[in-house]
């Protein structure tokens, strides 16, 4: 016991020590960085960034300090928040692999999802299990998927119908975030798994509501210290009513994993065009770098969580967006008024009003806030223009160092989308010559950009030719942003995200 008891305060001691000189390390190399005076000696700026209204204050501090602010987390460790595009260009492009995720993002992955294509790091590693995934996502089997999302579309048009005819009423209120979370967990599990999850019967549904109940909930204390926390100490993700959400809702993905892969094993269907089986199949092909059980699994809970939470909180702001924008919603209206459904190609090319409308509403709700990354040595990453009160294009970051990519301030950035940049203006997308998608970062880019950008897009614009061929969509409460896992809306001052529209039928 004494020998446990030496060990653990030896170990502790290092540990501090290690710390502490990382930070002062760390304070001296970017003493020269511009940024906001600390405003709590114990968790920096971690409490006021978490109840904020989200990304708030990451545009206060770029409009005041420039492109690279310096600021605090929890005890003192130094973190920086970058838009400079050079240096974006880089850490997600040609020095992708030398800023991985930071620890405690991959702990939360690891932990929730297994090691998937997510969690791993590493150029070979990770390029390893693109190649297995990669052709499960791509352009062509968006492009053979695309029936399948129009009639989950489908579904969810009859269902509504049936809440109008029990409310013998044309006009009725429907709360949208739900619908929209149905919607892509039953898309995501019919195209990539063959299995439908039912959800749009629209009765209650437990994978729904664990996925929803990890995320989905009013700003608690204990979920602050673990988010402020967790970037130092990432065990401490396992404590807790949290740490215990998080093994539920593995297990209950990895049940269903498992079940699944058995299914797909055993029928076996060369044809078949789903995800699953397309990923099954690039594995046997490439036989010296096969996944075994517990690797496809993780790959499958990654599918499955990407494919609900993003998705669903675009679509929710996507129609938040039509109801305040009658003239536009009733464009796109009729610009989808055409017979048949839509091909595929046809919805990335031929509605240039509704492709307007899509972007437009990535730009000013991107789904995920923050692309975390961390310097895995000591490096120099080069600026367009430098830091104020320096003349180098370059900064030297010390090896450890948080960086952050604040995405909502950089898709307002007014030298990039004009003086209107915090306005939704869908017309700006209009001007093919000037706007290109690939400014947009909801998707990230570079060799550890989103694989499943073209099925999530196809996804969204089918469901929104749908309902709007059908459905007609008003606002009446003030909607605020709510920072969950990503960022959903709800209605001000609510604890949970919520947008209830008032609905009308149009057919």
């Amino acid at each position: 016991m004494l020998y446990i008891y030496h060990f653990s305060t030896a170990f502790a001691f290092v540990y501090i020590l290690r710390f502490f000189q990382q930070r002062f390390s760390s304070l001296f190399a970017l003493r020269h960085v511009p940024g906001p005076k600390s405003s709590s000696w114990v968790w920096g700026e971690e409490k006021v960034l978490y109840y904020n209204t989200p990304g708030a204050l990451y545009l206060d501090w770029h409009r005041t300090y420039g492109n690279v602010v310096k600021f605090t987390g929890a005890f003192g460790h130094q973190l920086l928040s970058v838009t400079d595009p050079h240096a974006i260009s880089f850490i997600l492009g040609e020095g992708a692999y030398q800023f991985p995720k930071p620890k405690g993002v991959r702990a939360w992955f690891r932990m929730l999802l297994g090691e998937g294509i997510l969690w791993v790091e590493g150029k070979e590693a990770h390029e390893k299990q693109r190649r297995s995934v990669g052709p499960a996502l791509s352009v062509q089997s968006a492009r053979n998927l695309t029936p399948v999302f129009y009639e989950n579309a489908a579904k969810m048009v009859s269902q509504w119908h049936k809440l109008f005819d029990a409310q013998h009423s044309d006009e009725i209120v429907i709360e949208i975030t739900n619908w929209a979370g149905r919607f892509a967990l039953d898309t995501v599990g019919r195209a990539t798994l063959s299995y439908d999850f039912d959800c749009l019967r629209g009765q209650p549904h437990a994978l729904a509501e664990t996925l929803d109940g990890l995320t989905n909930h009013e700003k608690s204390l204990t979920s602050f210290y673990m988010k402020a926390l967790f970037w130092l100490l990432p065990s401490i993700l396992h404590l807790g009513k949290k740490g215990q959400m998080i093994r539920k809702t593995r297990k209950e993905l990895g049940d269903l994993a498992t079940d699944i892969l058995k299914d797909a094993e055993a029928v076996s269907d060369p044809n078949s065009k789903t995800l699953m089986s397309l990923m099954l199949r690039a594995d046997k092909a490439t036989a010296a770098i096969r996944m075994d059980d517990e690797q496809v699994a993780a790959q499958m809970r990654t599918i499955i969580s990407a494919g609900y939470e993003p998705v669903s909180a675009t679509i929710a702001w996507l129609f938040f967006e039509l109801s305040m924008s009658p003239e536009w919603q009733q464009a796109i209206r009729e610009e989808v008024s055409t017979a048949g459904d839509p091909t595929f190609d046809e919805l990335n090319n031929a509605y240039p009003l509704l492709d307007a409308f899509f972007l437009e509403t990535l730009r000013l709700h991107p789904p995920v806030l923050e692309n975390h990354h961390e310097a895995a040595e000591t490096i120099s990453i080069p600026l367009s223009e430098p830091v104020a009160g320096s003349g180098d294009l370059h900064l030297v970051v010390p090896k450890g160092t948080i960086i952050s990519l604040p995405v909502n301030v950089i898709q307002k950035d007014k030298s990039t989308w004009g003086f209107d940049a915090d306005d939704f203006r869908p017309e700006r997308w209009l001007h093919r010559g000037t706007r290109t998608s690939r400014e947009l970062l909801a998707f990230s880019v570079g060799p550890r950009g989103c694989l499943g950008r073209n099925f999530a897009a196809a996804e969204i614009k089918a469901l929104t030719v749908t309902l709007l061929r059908h459905f007609a969509f008003s606002c009446p409460h003030e909607i605020e942003a709510f920072q969950s896992f990503v960022i959903r809306p709800r209605v001000k001052g609510e604890g949970s995200s919520s947008l209830p529209l008032t609905v009308r039928r149009t057919l």
